[in-house]
Parts: structure tokens; sequence; C-alpha cells
């Protein structure tokens, strides 16, 4: 059975907040890109309150797409038209022999950093080249972003190899 697991959904859209942090500190990129930005700390002197709580909820929207992008298993429900509970023979004895397959930390990374950088990277460097924005912008932001994805993948896909707090075994 295939299910989006909330919790992982959760957990994971706290990460962009984490890395963003991090990421955008003065001392990693964050004087660097504030000046690729065009932006200074006056301008980002204000209520951050609102941005953190909205940045949250976006992030939720990324953390619930994210289970499409890296549980294989939804592909195989979207064969057979959504219907877990109709479904035929063959989606039952697929699930039973790969249901649980490629559910690891390292597999949601992979897939979400191939995200990162074959999807978020053209997209950042498109509206870069549009707004004149120069490649050590386009830069900064697409490695906060395939970082950022990675670990939500990986925190997602991951958590499905988790009973409580142990390991399942997989194939």
């Amino acid at each position: 059975m295939v299910q989006i697991n909330f919790w992982a959904v959760l957990a994971a859209s706290i990460i962009p907040l984490l890395t963003g942090f991090i990421w955008y500190h003065p001392k990693i990129f964050g004087t660097v890109w504030m000046k690729e930005a065009g932006l200074s700390q006056e301008k980002m002197k204000g209520q951050m309150m609102g941005v953190f709580v909205f940045t949250i909820i976006l992030s939720l929207f990324i953390a619930y797409f994210l289970h499409f992008v890296i549980i294989h298993q939804f592909g195989a429900l979207g064969m057979i038209g959504g219907d877990e509970m109709n479904a035929n023979e063959s989606y039952h004895a697929f699930m039973k022999d790969y249901g649980m397959s490629y559910r690891s930390f390292g597999h949601g990374a992979l897939h979400s950093f191939m995200t990162g950088f074959m999807f978020v990277f053209p997209v950042i460097a498109i509206n870069a080249m549009f707004e004149r924005k120069s490649w050590k912008y386009t830069m900064i932001n697409t490695g906060y972003w395939t970082l950022t994805l990675t670990i939500m993948g990986g925190i997602i896909c991951g958590w499905y190899a988790l009973d409580g707090f142990h390991w399942v075994t997989q194939k």
C-alpha cells in the first residue's frame, strides 16, 4: 500500500529554514548572496516571522511533492488509475515483491539531488538571466536548493525504511 507519510513531510518541511540559516549566514554565503541579489542590511531588517511561517507552508508543498519524485511505487499506482482498492492482481503482486524497494535515505537523496540539478538549476538560471543576475547568484541559490532538496528527499524516503526507531529490512 502506497501512502503519503505526513510525519516525514512535516519533518522535511523544516529543512529549508534550517539549511537557509546556515547557507545564507554572513560567514557562509549570506554576504555574497546579499551583494549579488542587490540587497542590503537595511532592506533585510523588519518582521521575519511571516516569512518564516510562509516558508514552512510552502516547504510543506515541496515535501509533499517529493514523495512522487522519490517513491517509485506511486508510479505503479498511477498506472492503474490511482484506485488501489480496485487494483488487479498484477498490481498487488508487484507491490508484494517491490512495495518497500528503494526506500532509503540514499535513494531519496539521489533523486532529490537530481531534481535540484536538473530542474531547479535551469529554473533559477533562466530567471537569473532575465533578471540580469550573476552566475554567482545563480550558483549560490542553486546550491542551496539542491542541498536542501537532497536532505528533504533523504528524510522522506528514509523515513519509510524506519519502523518506529528500527530499520526495516529491505530487499
